[in-house]
């Protein structure tokens, strides 16, 4: 019976990774093959390994591909990543041998499910993979590595763009009678009865505005919601637009149209003049509304407003500016990056001004909160 680690070599071998941490890798890996590897699967067949022997091959196997696998379909990729990964090999045969008899895996995961609770002798510690556990960090506290990662993370979101009805109708097999399409096609068959045609109104993304507070008390944040609007920018832009909102407005939409995400937030940062300065939100949304959002850009528009609510000016402005917001957009979204932090209430002056006007109060401190941001878009 072959084993997973080889026999100790003349010179001293480089510091292995922990064993659960190579384990939870091989998951992720499996996750990335398409295999529907979910954190439970992971916990479970961790447990199966430490209950048998994580040193012989044959044991994490069978451990894996019954933990992991779904179904007879998943056999075939789980047999290429599980030689991939342990023996470098992308050949599929040879990884247990045929007269490898399969350990008792069933009573193993039976164990585990029923002692993953208890505080026995031996305590396993579940290593999650580092892209699931740095999608839920605050990225106020990344550091310079984890934002390296978080940027890249950024290239991979796909957002969708809301979706409004045209009023342009388009030939369609139900929906209104179309005359004039059936009047010619009457026509062309000389008077005699002719198929009728129907009509229905088509659909088109629906605008969606970005107002990015870059003040102070938003500079942990500023650096990711920006790459965020990047995003949306990059997937649609032709019905996106962003503003940077502190105690000035600018449109920074021009300079995020740029493919590459770094050249583009240098120049949105060459054209910002208030980066990390005061707090004016009332009057920023009111010059924002009268210089662009009465004139049509935030009519029947999806608003997206990023800000941790702290207005160092009138609150009871910022509640009026926001009342004519809601007026004009067809759903104004605040985000806040400290609205997912336990023991969040939202009790500051802005937020509390602008409550009961918003359609959505979101979160918005982490890779994962972004994600659920563009869905509540993207449904809008």
């Amino acid at each position: 019976m072959t084993r997973l680690t080889p026999d100790a070599p003349e010179q001293p071998a480089p510091e292995q990774p922990a064993p659960d941490l190579a384990l939870a890798g091989f998951a992720a890996a499996l996750r990335h093959a398409g295999l529907a590897v979910t954190a439970d699967r992971v916990h479970l067949f961790l447990q199966a390994v430490a209950s048998l022997d994580a040193t012989l091959t044959a044991d994490v196997y069978w451990a894996g591909r019954a933990a992991l696998c779904s179904g007879p379909d998943d056999t075939a990729r789980y047999d290429e990543v599980f030689a991939t990964w342990f023996t470098g090999d992308r050949g599929t045969r040879g990884v247990v041998p045929s007269h490898t008899p399969q350990p008792n895996v069933q009573a193993a995961l039976e164990s585990a499910a029923e002692d993953g609770a208890d505080d026995g002798d031996r305590t396993l510690n579940v290593s999650a993979s580092t892209t699931e556990v740095l999608r839920h960090r605050d990225v106020a506290g990344l550091s310079a590595a984890d934002r390296a990662e978080l940027a890249r993370l950024f290239g991979t979101l796909r957002p969708r763009a809301p979706l409004r009805r045209a009023n342009r109708r388009r030939p369609s097999h139900r929906g209104e009678i179309d005359p004039r399409r059936t009047l010619r096609a009457q026509l062309r068959q000389v008077g005699e009865p002719a198929r009728v045609h129907y009509r229905r109104r088509g659909v088109r993304p629906r605008r969606v505005v970005v107002l990015i507070d870059v003040s102070g008390s938003m500079r942990p944040y500023a650096d990711s919601l920006l790459r965020l609007a990047h995003t949306m920018v990059q997937q649609a832009p032709r019905t996106v637009e962003v503003f940077t909102i502190g105690t000035r407005l600018t449109r920074v939409t021009p300079a995020l149209r740029h493919r590459d995400p770094e050249y583009a937030l240098r120049a949105a940062g060459d054209v910002v003049p208030d980066w990390s300065g005061g707090t004016r939100l009332g009057e920023v949304m009111k010059v924002f509304l009268d210089r662009w959002g009465q004139r049509g850009t935030a009519r029947r528009a999806v608003v997206v407003v990023c800000s941790d609510g702290w207005e160092r000016g009138d609150a009871a402005l910022l509640g009026a500016q926001l009342q004519r917001l809601a007026s004009l957009a067809h759903r104004v979204v605040w985000l806040n990056p400290h609205r997912g932090k336990p023991g969040y209430e939202p009790v500051q002056s802005g937020i509390v001004a602008v409550l009961p006007h918003l359609d959505d109060l979101v979160a918005g401190h982490s890779l994962a909160s972004f994600v659920q941001l563009l869905e509540v878009v993207a449904d809008a």
